[in-house]
């Protein structure tokens, strides 16, 4: 083929098709007509960069040739929606929905954890023997009267807050790395549990319960809600394992890991709030009441935001999985096999 004479015989085409794809980025709107012809001369450029291509005697055509087709390719079947508009639907339907998809798994977690925290808590502010087992008289003193309360000054409040997100995801990585394997998921669970315990049945002990939640609540209640729905999302996958109901298991597992995900995105902006609240708000000299408030405030949000908006997304079939433009295809499998 001579490449000089076929560039020669189209190069008109590609020239319109530039100019064409220039108005197009206007305000301004093709006209019917130009839409067709833009349509028409991408199909017709596709195919004289497909007959380049076998040449391939011209690297440089080739390259402005496919970046001339790329640019007709996204103006005829249309570019994604911007970037702005994922983020609102992530947090609009994608992340409520995953949550209230797994609302009874992230439930019960809360639920064990309240009732073994709970028990830890009553158990070692009633046992002098359970107080002694745990640490010396000396170190529990110290904890009760400065340590407990100090931590929450311990850095300015920007790092505290930056620490305390960082320790966070750390721990709610966990819950949903070893929820997947299930029982390794409830023994990190129960660890966080028992810590939680301790910590509130010491200070129970020493007359201190009311320092001890007008310090812990502000943050705390979201701080955990975003463990448990960790531990929910990493339980819920490891289930699925098991029993993917009437999906494959390749498919079960790929449309819950992915919505894990969303899930986990979701669970960093929980933890973001309460580790501001935390690093702001449970230090500061607000009253107890007032910092308590804000904790339960920041609760409410979240719950409406999944029982509310999680379950109309829910109910209108949105699962957090990959929406099909960017799934891909799949191959049809016979699940009765």
């Amino acid at each position: 083929m001579d490449l000089d004479a076929y560039v020669a015989a189209h190069r008109r085409e590609w020239e319109r098709l530039e100019t064409l794809l220039g108005r197009a980025r206007r305000p301004r709107r093709l006209t019917g007509r130009e839409v067709d012809e833009l349509v028409d001369l991408y199909q017709r450029t596709a195919t004289h960069l497909s007959v380049i291509q076998s040449a391939g005697r011209d690297p440089l055509l080739i390259a402005k040739l496919s970046s001339l087709v790329a640019r007709a390719r996204g103006a005829v079947a249309g570019g994604r929606q911007a970037l702005w508009q994922d983020v609102a639907r992530f947090l609009r339907e994608d992340f409520p929905a995953v949550c209230y998809r797994t609302r009874w798994w992230w439930l019960g977690s809360a639920a064990a954890f309240i009732a073994v925290a709970t028990a830890y808590g009553v158990f070692i502010a009633q046992s002098p023997e359970a107080q002694l087992a745990v640490a010396p008289p000396e170190v529990v003193k110290r904890l009760v009267e400065r340590d407990f309360a100090d931590y929450y000054t311990s850095a300015p409040a920007q790092d505290f807050a930056s620490r305390v997100f960082t320790n966070n995801v750390y721990v709610a990585a966990q819950e949903i790395l070893f929820g997947f394997l299930l029982l390794p998921g409830v023994w990190v669970l129960y660890q966080n549990a028992l810590n939680v315990g301790i910590a509130g049945g010491l200070m129970a002990a020493n007359g201190r319960s009311a320092e001890f939640f007008g310090l812990i609540l502000p943050h705390g209640i979201l701080e955990l809600t975003a463990v448990f729905v960790a531990a929910g999302l990493g339980l819920k996958l490891g289930w699925t394992a098991i029993d993917p109901g009437n999906r494959t298991r390749t498919v079960a597992l790929g449309q819950e890991g992915r919505a894990l995900v969303v899930g986990a995105l979701g669970l960093a902006v929980m933890l973001l709030v309460s580790g501001f609240i935390e690093g702001f708000v449970t230090p500061s000299g607000l009253p107890t009441w007032a910092r308590i408030g804000i904790g339960v405030l920041a609760e409410a949000l979240f719950l409406t935001w999944v029982f509310v908006w999680g379950r109309r997304a829910h109910n209108a079939g949105v699962t957090g999985d990959l929406r099909d433009d960017l799934l891909g295809d799949t191959a049809p499998t016979d699940i009765a096999r």
